[in-house]
């Protein structure tokens, strides 16, 4: 027999006291559905487990002050609540709901019934989902001082013994199960039985088509979750990031474009919008092996394209109406000379579609596509060798114009000074030699750089004009001295 969440969430604790010892009972785990034949059950005492895999009665020995629950064997997460077995004044907690399913961004609380025949010194909410993060894993921690929750977090206590664990902004984290712990002087609950199992889903948009146009489509969208919201929920739609005004259900109807972007959330919680739906964007396609494909091989066509909701994959041969494959990956196997051609994918969903090419060349020679390989490669080098070379020239000419720039100046003083120098040689005449010396004549190199300059040099004559002197032979014999100059002129 299949069971269903009613049949364990009926279930109840019957206790039966005993006629011969007042702290005796029997308990009894039933529902008012019938329950599968030889079923096992799991019961409980304060919260503690104290048996497992036993019949659908215990016997046993009871305190005022003690309480009990039982569950059915693989649904211990749906018990029945804890009864106090003697009397009504007992150690309990009874959660509201054993599991509640909310959207994130939404808020929700989380309530259970509390009592105990001691004055209550403490209680506070804890998650045991969260144990990891205790400092002492075996010692719940106040849920209101987890970090995770701050801001998020309220306790609220609306009567005596209820308490209520109100959380907002949900986010998918937040999904976990939730107890409640207390304290007295003598007695702490801390219950091995299940709390509250939160559930907390992002919204989604469902499309439904309703008329398909070549340019638009028409089609109804309704947002949901696989929660149910209680209550009357109030939605925002968006279009293209635009709020749409006047839409306030679950539901819009109207005229879509392949372009536009549809999202919804929950009135109030605008900041948690759920995914948006759209056709899918232009298709990546590929070819492997990428290599300009030999006969004989086989090739693998990729289709890829962003879509909400995902999108379907066909691929077509260009000048055939029947689509050659369908889904993301199309193989060709043994190609064959008549595969060359051109190949577009289309990526389709309930918004619209868009496709793309890609074109495949098959070879019959392997040295062909080597070849084919090789030019290309060739000329890819040809080319980058040719703008280097042309790059590197460029830089050259520059290089030579500013250094011309540079240098222009410097000739014109270094020439001008050496044209307007007059270079002199000097003669002298020692009263010791019978003839005219010469001395302190340049060099020969002088003389080329003064023919070269054109530059006309004279020589410089010095007598000895002291009066003791003895007489020259131009003095001696009378000769004029300007005679002597022309000469010396036409020696050099």
């Amino acid at each position: 027999m299949n069971m269903r969440r009613n049949d364990v969430n009926d279930l109840q604790v019957k206790v039966i006291p005993s006629t011969i010892n007042p702290s005796s009972a029997e308990l009894k785990c039933q529902s008012s559905c019938r329950l599968p034949d030889r079923s096992s059950f799991i019961w409980y005492k304060n919260g503690q487990k104290i048996q497992d895999e036993t019949s659908s009665t215990y016997e046993g020995n009871f305190s005022p002050a003690d309480s009990s629950s039982c569950a059915l064997k693989g649904f211990e997460h749906h018990p029945a609540p804890s009864v106090c077995v003697h009397g009504q004044s007992c150690n309990r907690v009874i959660y509201t709901d054993r599991s509640i399913c909310a959207s994130r961004g939404s808020s929700v609380d989380i309530s259970c019934t509390y009592s105990s025949d001691e004055s209550i010194t403490s209680s506070f909410w804890f998650s045991p989902d969260r144990s990891h993060q205790w400092q002492n894993p075996s010692q719940p921690e106040d849920l209101s001082k987890d970090s995770q929750y701050a801001g998020r977090v309220q306790l609220l206590e609306t009567e005596k013994g209820r308490s209520t664990l109100r959380i907002s902004d949900l986010r998918e984290s937040d999904s976990a199960q939730y107890h409640f712990t207390f304290k007295t002087q003598s007695f702490e609950w801390r219950s091995s039985l299940p709390g509250t199992t939160l559930t907390v889903t992002a919204l989604q948009v469902q499309v439904i088509p309703i008329t398909v146009h070549q340019s638009h489509m028409e089609a109804e969208l309704k947002c949901l979750s696989s929660c149910s919201p209680a209550g009357r929920i109030s939605y925002v739609w968006f279009k293209n990031g635009q709020k749409m005004m006047k839409e306030e259900t679950s539901l819009y109807s109207g005229q879509f474009n392949p372009g536009d972007n549809i999202s919804c959330a929950l009135k109030g919680h605008e900041d948690y919008r759920s995914p948006s739906v759209y056709a899918p964007k232009l298709p990546s396609v590929s070819v492997s092996p990428s290599a300009e494909i030999i006969e004989g091989s086989s090739v693998n066509l990729t289709c890829s394209s962003d879509a909400n909701p995902a999108a379907n994959y066909t691929w077509y041969k260009e000048n055939e109406d029947s689509p050659k494959a369908s889904g993301q990956i199309f193989t060709i196997t043994d190609v064959r000379p008549e595969h060359s051609g051109n190949y577009y994918c289309e990526a389709q969903n309930k918004i619209g579609s868009h496709n793309s090419t890609l074109h495949l060349i098959v070879v019959t020679d392997p040295g062909t596509a080597i070849t084919i390989a090789a030019g290309v490669t060739a000329a890819v080098l040809l080319l980058i060798i040719i703008l280097s070379v042309f790059l590197w020239m460029r830089k050259k000419r520059a290089s030579n114009q500013s250094s011309e720039a540079e240098e222009r100046p410097d000739n014109r003083e270094r020439t001008q000074p050496e044209q307007d120098n007059l270079h002199y040689a000097s003669v002298q005449f020692s009263n010791n030699q019978a003839d005219p010396l010469y001395s302190n004549i340049r060099s020969d190199q002088l003389h080329r750089h003064m023919e070269e300059q054109e530059v006309i040099e004279y020589a410089a004559v010095n007598f000895n004009r002291a009066g003791t002197a003895p007489r020259t032979r131009g003095q001696e014999t009378g000769e004029d001295p300007s005679a002597l100059y022309s000469t010396v002129n036409k020696t050099l």
